[in-house]
């Protein structure tokens, strides 16, 4: 019984608790850049929780062959071959969604969340734990951008899958679907999920610092367990000795 709740709360985790955009705010670049309409958006988290979950099954698979000191570069090689092969459907089945998303879906392969994973979970889990957490992190990341994309289509088109709705789109927010339009639904989105958590008896996150970071165990510096605050103190520390 126990076992089953365990891997229930590594599927569920990354929806609300750890959300890898409006929690532990990841893969920032295309949640900004790409959800500039609901479509976009679905098909930029669709295609990246794709590559999370075979990236994160291979990676584990792989986990104990893999030399230790080339483990980050190898892991870039799978997740850029995953990524190829998304491309390549994209491109061939859903060429529009392909044009519209351009330049970021090649940038799958540099985004934090997936590498992260691969390093943080799947290299020391069993790929089952591996499938269930790419999955839980990729739709996630996926409702996440689909919300964000939704409502700044919405307000800032007056549509909502590409579908026009009566007054709304004669009467849209051009700003809302502009880049200030999408950080300030971004942060919005950030505050609502914050809130949920709260009022679940959640703790939201309190910093920035290099405990927070999704790559802190790959991470060779001596701070990666304090916060950044703790770091400068530090630092000021040591200039006003020298």
């Amino acid at each position: 019984m126990g076992n089953k709740v365990s891997k229930l709360a590594i599927l569920t985790k990354g929806i609300i608790k750890e959300n890898p955009s409006l929690v532990l705010l990841l893969g920032t670049c295309p949640t900004l850049a790409t959800t500039s309409s609901a479509i976009n958006g679905a098909g930029m988290g669709i295609s990246a929780m794709a590559v999370l979950i075979c990236s994160n099954i291979v990676i584990s698979l792989l986990a104990k062959i893999i030399p230790d000191k080339v483990r980050i570069p190898c892991y870039i090689v799978v997740i850029a071959g995953f990524v190829t092969l998304v491309q390549f459907l994209l491109q061939a089945f859903v060429n529009s969604l392909y044009e519209s998303l351009g330049l970021f879906i090649p940038l799958i392969v540099v985004n934090c969340i997936i590498l992260g994973r691969a390093e943080m979970f799947a290299s020391k889990n069993g790929v089952v734990d591996s499938a269930l957490d790419g999955i839980g992190m990729g739709l996630g990341f996926t409702l996440s951008l689909t919300f964000i994309g939704a409502i700044r289509e919405l307000l800032g088109a007056g549509t909502i899958f590409g579908f026009a709705l009566p007054w709304i789109s004669e009467h849209p927010m051009m700003i809302i679907a502009l880049a200030p339009g999408g950080f300030f639904v971004y942060a919005c989105a950030i505050a609502i999920v914050n809130t949920i958590i709260s009022s679940n008896g959640g703790k939201p996150r309190d910093g920035f610092g290099c405990s927070s970071c999704a790559m802190s165990g790959s991470c060779g510096t001596e701070g990666c367990s304090v916060d950044v605050s703790k770091l400068e103190k530090i630092e000021i520390k040591k200039g006003a000795e020298a």
